[in-house]
């Protein structure tokens, strides 16, 4: 949540630093700010709103000048959307400003102090709070308090100010720090919410997200939990509040800047549900061995004897990345006979769960740094479980802490609700749970038979993807309706489950995603003349026991919409519309299924006049709780 860059160097920062923040806003678009050093002191413009609404018209009224400073877009958390609540925040002197993602959950008695001593607060946020506690240590370290300073010797004096100020701080943060007396000079710190530095010639950048800095360069340095990064144009130095030292490795950003623009797309949801017949390609490649009808991984870290002797397996996931961590429980279960539980990561990181000992742990984030996720990690290994990692952004924290994992190879993945990060997770998934199952008891043909119809998944997504305006029309008709069910039954209920989810997501309609036999069980109460049912009902071993459900719903006056398979001529007399999607093996439906649901969720949105890439509420990425 929310998105944080810096810059220092030759160039003007302010039009860099807007940029960035463009490019940022999918992490957060309540308000956005810029602070900029200049001739001795602090200049900055924030405003309420989207970007191109709010800071990009204040800019274009009142230009910033100066070569370094820090810019911020917002997801609320302490304080409502305002301009008084938008970052950046100054301290008590006005000389000191601070960006921050995450949350201080010691802010109220840290503020109680500060206002006992004076200090006058202007907004409600907890960053205000932060940077007014970095302004008063810094003010001691200039005085040369010793019991403050600490090793202020070999420090820059606003890196100590941060460090002494950071001691005091519970909670999650992503920060930058600039202060006037020093216009060359800017600090970052982290715990809990990512931060990089971008390394250029003669410019150094911060940023929260890889997107915000890859059109000016492509080394990065991912920062770890307590690190402090100083940056000068040219130089920078990593210092960790935990050790005398911080571990500094310069990587290489995979995706261009091209990958972070929409193209000919209206949306960048749109395009990213257009890309999927390339990114399920990309999930798949170099993966299988059609000689031994298996899958293969490099980044595992475990041999095939431990891998054989997992005899329980727990996933745990949030929001999109839960529906395909469901649709992994029927997979492995199915092929390697291996007992799963999906557990909400929010839920398991504060549950004392019995986990047997020769328990494997996966954990599935599109970000790698979803707070929930990361802290069932932490503490999966911290009870002496492996913890395997699927995850979409390299370098992330939870794809670096993890003892492996598998990459989606998606490209980043910018529209707030997720769509091809989906289906790369269920083809991982796919591809995982043939390897455990061809290690113990799946027939050679069954896996060779799987590899088949996966190599076939990216041209019969191509098909589903020419059914557009079909769908689209079908989406116009039932747009104005406030109420959905999403039904499907085994590999099919997560599909609904996520198809609701989009729907929800993006056009604020109302939806829940059941398995269809348990409507009758409370929610076929709710079904009537003006509430349409998606049927997720591909021809698959439950198609006659799913048309029933289809029928109790037709007897209620319900409309009908069927998700179906290519030649199924039965459904469409049974439903009001039908969306066909090819053939497959029952367990592979679900990557095709979703696809027709993400292109209807993706018009109602746009027809009922929602921004579908920023949705109220929403942000990409969940660092906090």
């Amino acid at each position: 949540m929310c998105g944080i860059i810096g810059y220092v160097g030759k160039r003007q920062a302010s039009p860099i630093i807007l940029e960035g923040l463009r490019r940022l806003e999918y992490r957060g678009y309540d308000s956005a700010g810029i602070a900029v050093l200049r001739d001795g002191g602090i200049e900055s413009r924030k405003k309420k709103g989207k970007i191109a609404d709010g800071l990009g018209k204040l800019l274009e009224a009142r230009p910033l000048e100066g070569n370094a400073g820090i810019g911020h877009t917002r997801w609320a958390t302490h304080g409502p959307p305002s301009d008084a609540n938008a970052h950046p925040h100054l301290d008590q002197s006005g000389r000191i400003a601070v960006v921050h993602n995450g949350v201080i959950e010691n802010y109220e008695r840290l503020k109680e102090r500060l206002i006992k001593a004076g200090h006058k607060f202007v907004s409600s946020t907890d960053t205000e709070v932060l940077a007014h506690l970095i302004g008063e240590h810094y003010e001691k370290v200039r005085a040369g308090d010793d019991a403050t300073v600490g090793q202020a010797g070999e420090l820059h004096p606003l890196t100590q100010a941060v460090i002494n100020a950071l001691r005091e701080v519970i909670g999650a943060y992503g920060i930058a720090v600039e202060c006037a007396d020093f216009p060359e000079v800017i600090v970052g710190a982290r715990r809990g919410s990512p931060l990089i530095i971008g390394v250029g010639e003669d410019e150094n950048f911060l940023a929260s997200d890889a997107a915000a800095i890859v059109a000016h360069t492509r080394q990065v340095v991912y920062l770890n939990d307590y690190d402090v990064a100083t940056l000068h144009e040219d130089r920078f130095e990593v210092d960790n509040l935990g050790s005398d030292t911080a571990k500094v490795q310069i990587s290489l950003i995979e995706f261009s800047p091209e990958a972070t623009e929409r193209g000919d797309f209206p949306h960048f949801m749109l395009k990213e549900i257009f890309e999927q017949p390339r990114t399920v390609e990309n999930a798949l490649r170099g993966r299988i061995d059609p000689d031994e009808a298996t899958a293969k991984f490099g980044g595992l870290n475990m041999t095939l004897a431990e891998l054989r002797a997992v005899d329980h397996i727990v996933i745990a996931a949030c929001g999109t990345s839960w529906h395909a961590a469901l649709v992994g429980e029927y997979l492995i279960e199915e092929f390697a006979h291996i007992p799963v539980e999906v557990e909400y990561a929010s839920e398991f990181r504060y549950r004392n769960a019995p986990i047997e000992k020769h328990t494997l742990v996966l954990v599935i984030t599109q970000s790698g740094e979803t707070a929930d996720t990361l802290a069932g990690l932490r503490e999966s290994r911290r009870r002496g479980h492996k913890v395997l990692s699927i995850c979409n952004v390299v370098g992330s924290t939870i794809a670096r802490e993890a003892d492996g994992g598998i990459y989606l190879h998606a490209g980043p993945e910018i529209g707030v609700a997720s769509t091809k990060a989906f289906t790369s997770q269920v083809t991982v998934l796919t591809l995982f749970a043939l390897l455990m199952g061809r290690i113990r008891m799946l027939s050679s043909s069954r896996g060779a038979q799987l590899i088949r119809e996966l190599e076939e998944l990216p041209r019969k997504l191509e098909k589903i993807l020419a059914q557009n305006k079909a769908v689209k029309k079908i989406a116009l008709k039932y747009s104005q309706a406030e109420n959905f069910f999403f039904l499907g039954r085994q590999y099919n209920f997560p599909v609904a489950l996520e198809g609701a989810l989009k729907l929800k997501e993006i056009s604020y309609i109302h939806a829940e995603g059941y398995p269809a036999a348990e409507m009758k069980h409370g929610p076929i109460a709710m079904i009537d003349e003006r509430t349409p049912s998606v049927f997720v009902i591909p021809h698959d071993s439950l198609y006659e026991k799913t048309l029933s459900n289809l029928e109790e719903t037709k007897a209620r006056k319900g409309p009908t919409i069927a998700i179906a398979t290519e030649g199924d001529t039965r459904i469409r007399g049974k439903v009001d519309d039908v969306i066909y999607i090819p053939a497959t093996l029952e367990p592979l439906n679900p990557i095709l299924a979703v696809l027709p649901l993400q292109l209807l969720a993706y018009h109602i949105a746009v027809a009922r006049g929602c921004d579908v890439d920023k949705p109220r509420n929403l942000a990409k990425s969940v660092t906090v709780e």
